[in-house]
């Protein structure tokens, strides 16, 4: 900005002279920007905090509301962004001198008058510095964020945007849970409802939406009244979808966020019961008659829901596997009937294309395998339910009883076989065998008298240390010792 545009304002000359000897410029522009690189350094931080710095750029930004300072005033908020990362003297001065104030009216201008999103972005990160500094600073940014704005400055289709935001906003509920009811509250799902659907449609370039996620959702399941408003939302739904896109987005994203925490988290029932009512939700909608030609996401949101409740499922069943954790959350899903809705939707299933090729070509008796026709939706849907079962399966013997008292052994022994349209199917029988024999001496017994009906090769059992051997003058299979 050149001196007669910089004569104009309305500048005290005891903030331009503090700027301009904490720089040593003589210009506020470059007094600025050298202060920005001062700040970057951790001791240039505590330096400038000594000399009161962020209080006078407070002022500043105060006095260059006029859209011809528009950068001067950028100048000045990534002045604050930077003062306030990490040094307590600074965020201390930020809430005492009404930072979170001035911040919020300049956020608000900006997304309202002019869509500056980048003066968004720095304004958003600048209360998230604050925010990481204790539970003080999180009242007094959680307290002002929740303006009228708020869901308006939610719906900007940025990930510069979105990221501080979702910083902002799990920072302050990691510290204070009794904020939660204001975040799940008819005030603030709207917020949340804005923020996936910016991830959804731009991704999220921080790990700060996925944290959220995860506490909303996985620590405190709150995941059924969020699913449900991202339906009401979603504009884009076919009338034949039951589900948008963004619910199908919700779910992928917790089915990867639990994937990758499976061995630090424990599940609580509510949202084990969620998940398996929109699993059960979807099952009665999705299409069975055609064979799906991709793996998850499809693009179709019914086959798409469908199928990452049903991985979140399997991860769940997993979870327990580990220091006993979400063993209550498994007892609860197997009380309500889900491993026969399990099993039922694996019956129904057309064969492994391995069995059926046997059955055209006369390997094997027809009546061998199920002939229903159902074809999996999508490729890896057979493999994802037979790793439910073998991971319901593992040190349960009242699940691996059920299966033998209902018959289901052979079911799952047809899994051990490899299958294009499902991806590891043979490694995820193999390991739901495994778990079904383990400790089960009436399921060895009852698998060594299963009559073997043609040549098809069935996998070795070796995790186990057991091969099946099949009798040449009976034709049945036995278990035995591979040492």
């Amino acid at each position: 900005m050149d001196d007669a545009k910089l004569s104009k304002l309305s500048i005290p000359q005891d903030i331009l002279q503090s700027l301009f000897i904490a720089s040593n410029s003589s210009t506020l522009e470059i007094a600025l920007e050298q202060l920005i690189k001062i700040a970057r350094e951790t001791d240039g931080r505590t330096q400038l905090a000594s000399k009161n710095i962020l209080t006078i750029v407070l002022q500043l930004c105060q006095c260059v509301s006029d859209p011809l300072c528009r950068h001067i005033l950028l100048l000045s908020l990534k002045l604050l962004r930077n003062l306030c990362a990490g040094e307590m003297i600074n965020q201390n001065s930020f809430i005492e001198r009404s930072g979170v104030g001035i911040v919020n009216s300049i956020i608000v201008s900006a997304s309202r008058s002019s869509s500056d999103f980048e003066m968004v972005r720095i304004g958003l990160q600048i209360l998230g510095n604050v925010s990481l500094a204790g539970k003080e600073h999180q009242n007094a940014v959680w307290h002002d964020l929740f303006m009228p704005d708020i869901v308006e400055i939610s719906q900007i289709r940025q990930r510069g945007t979105c990221d501080p935001l979702c910083m902002i906003l799990y920072t302050c509920l990691e510290g204070n849970l009794e904020f939660l009811s204001d975040i799940c509250s008819d005030k603030g799902l709207p917020v949340l409802i804005e923020i996936i659907r910016t991830a959804s449609a731009v991704g999220s370039g921080e790990d700060w939406f996925e944290l959220l996620l995860s506490k909303i959702c996985l620590e405190e399941s709150y995941l059924s009244p969020l699913f449900s408003k991202l339906s009401l939302c979603d504009d884009s739904m076919l009338k034949s979808d039951l589900f948008g896109p963004e619910q199908a987005f919700l779910l992928s994203s917790l089915s990867k966020i639990l994937n990758e925490q499976i061995s630090d988290i424990s599940i609580f029932n509510d949202f084990a019961l969620s998940v398996l009512g929109i699993f059960k939700k979807a099952a009665g909608v999705v299409d069975f008659t055609s064979r799906g030609r991709s793996g998850l996401p499809t693009g179709f949101p019914n086959i798409d829901v469908f199928g990452y409740s049903l991985t979140i499922l399997r991860d769940i069943c997993a979870c327990d596997l580990n220091e006993g954790k979400s063993v209550d959350a498994v007892e609860s899903l197997l009380s309500t009937g889900f491993l026969e809705l399990l099993l039922d939707l694996l019956c129904d299933l057309e064969p492994p294309a391995i069995i059926r090729k046997a059955v055209r070509q006369g390997k094997l008796d027809e009546g061998t395998s199920s002939d229903s026709g159902k074809c999996c939706p999508y490729k890896g849907f057979r493999r994802d339910l037979v790793a439910v079962v073998g991971n319901c399966a593992y040190r349960r013997k009242h699940v691996q009883d059920w299966i033998r008292e209902n018959n289901k052994l052979m079911v799952l022994l047809q899994q051990c076989v490899t299958d294009d349209d499902n991806p590891f199917l043979r490694e995820w029988g193999i390991w739901s065998m495994r778990n079904l024999l383990e400790g089960n001496e009436e399921n060895q017994r009852k698998v060594s008298e299963l009559e073997v009906r043609g040549s098809v090769d069935m996998p070795e059992l070796a995790g186990l240390g057991l091969k099946v051997e099949v009798d040449p003058k009976t034709q049945r299979a036995k278990l035995v010792n591979v040492s």
